[in-house]
């Protein structure tokens, strides 16, 4: 590749944008495989008998192999590769789905599940890491904002989508359903995923331009330095961004399998409302991810506003919105539910993609892989937590407001994280 230059950002080429929406491609149809299980719970309780307990546990399964692998595949990816790692967990999560259609117990159900996040566990470290090698970090919260957003949107379309196919056809076939377009991807992913160094379709001057602010990646690049995972665990910064993700997370999964429960049983809304429902503050999260999170963090930045002031006050502001989420405990309408779950999840939505780029920024550029690793155990726990407990909590109570207030709990501890232990957004030093 030829030496740096001086290049206008008008006058670049845009391939590394291919990459941006390859990946949020891909968060959107995983999180299909996900969502497609918080939308069955009167059929499986009609197949299986289950209470909300059982329920509540399924909920999480998917999440007990997904925190178990967190840290491992850090290390995995750091030596194998985002390309490798990434077609092997496609192929695994497609089997993973094919397998919950056709289970004919509930423990199988359970190992589908648990299968599933074994398949999906390498997604958010792997993206943090590939777009650590695509973009400069002018530009991160824009690329990180576009696959992390597809969370949300996932929820925001295929809650009513899936939901409108399950009391058509059963949960069966919907089960099948996200297992093909989850394999479509596989495909997809598989032919198109290199590498800036590997990519022949990568021009010299969208090459210079990528590593023109950023000559600390291990994408072909210079100055790599690494960090064991012990070392890194034992950084203040690390356990801060843990702590503070947690917390983000917790809510995040709470939403995600028990909103259109809450909307049916604390609202008595019916069924298909409840789905259509449910996405509207997905949709709004969905847009302050991308608006927020992403453009305005990223036109600011580039527009000379110190990053590190512009980052942590997205990050700890809409962290801090999150804690709109103890309001939906005293909501009695739909429309008040929704408003104060909207504020919730469009606050955390925006501090998403900052969260999500902070891997690339602050980790040692060999390690950032590892470092995606701890932060996305840390989210698994609070992953496997939220939907266990919101079960108890609920059956024990016969209502959410507990629940909440236990997630604006966990919030509070988050934001104590990301301002006392994260600190500055700057780099780790690499170990000696």
């Amino acid at each position: 590749m030829p030496a740096e230059t001086d290049l206008s950002i008008d006058h670049i080429p845009r391939r590394r944008w291919r990459i941006a929406f390859l990946l949020g491609l891909g968060v959107l149809v995983n999180y299909f495989d996900r969502v497609n299980l918080s939308v069955s719970h009167n059929d499986l309780f009609a197949t299986f008998g289950i209470s909300d307990i059982t329920f509540g546990y399924l909920l999480g399964a998917y999440n007990w192999t997904y925190a178990l692998c967190q840290l491992p595949i850090g290390v995995v990816l750091d030596r194998f590769g985002v390309r490798r790692v990434g077609r092997i967990s496609t192929l695994v999560w497609s089997v993973a789905s094919f397998a919950a259609a056709i289970t004919p117990t509930i423990g199988g159900f359970f190992g589908a599940r648990l299968l599933l996040g074994v398949g999906e566990a390498p997604t958010f470290p792997a993206n943090a890491k590939a777009i650590g090698y695509w973009f400069p970090p002018k530009e991160r919260s824009l690329a990180t904002s576009i696959f992390d957003s597809m969370a949300k949107f996932s929820s925001a379309i295929g809650v009513p989508l899936i939901g409108i196919l399950l009391l058509h056809v059963g949960w069966r076939l919907s089960f099948a359903a996200t297992g093909c377009i989850s394999f479509l991807y596989f495909l997809i992913f598989y032919w198109i995923y290199r590498d800036p160094k590997d990519d022949p379709g990568l021009s010299d001057v969208e090459y210079d331009y990528i590593r023109a602010d950023n000559t600390r990646t291990d994408a072909g690049m210079i100055r790599v330095e690494y960090a064991s995972l012990g070392y890194l665990l034992r950084r203040r910064k690390v356990i801060g961004l843990a702590l503070g993700f947690g917390s983000y997370n917790y809510v995040f999964y709470l939403l995600l399998t028990w909103l259109p429960s809450y909307l049916s049983r604390a609202l008595h809304i019916d069924l298909l409302h409840s789905f259509l429902y449910t996405g509207v503050p997905w949709l709004f999260a969905t847009i302050t991810d991308l608006v927020v999170g992403g453009w305005l963090v990223d036109s600011l930045i580039q527009r000379g506003w110190n990053a590190n002031l512009v980052r942590r006050v997205v990050l700890i502001g809409g962290t801090a919105l999150g804690l709109g989420i103890f309001g939906a405990s005293d909501a009695h309408t739909p429309t008040q539910a929704l408003f104060w779950i909207s504020l919730s999840i469009g606050g955390l939505a925006a501090a998403a993609p900052v969260g999500w780029s902070i891997p690339s920024l602050i980790a040692p550029s060999g390690s950032v892989g590892t470092l995606g690793g701890i932060l996305n155990f840390a989210n698994q726990l609070s992953g496997i937590a939220a939907p266990i407990v919101t079960g108890y909590l609920v059956t024990a109570r016969h209502s959410f407001a507990l629940a909440f207030g236990v997630a604006a709990i966990y919030l509070v501890i988050g934001i104590a994280g990301y301002v006392f232990l994260l600190g500055d957004i700057e780099r780790i030093p690499g170990e000696a």
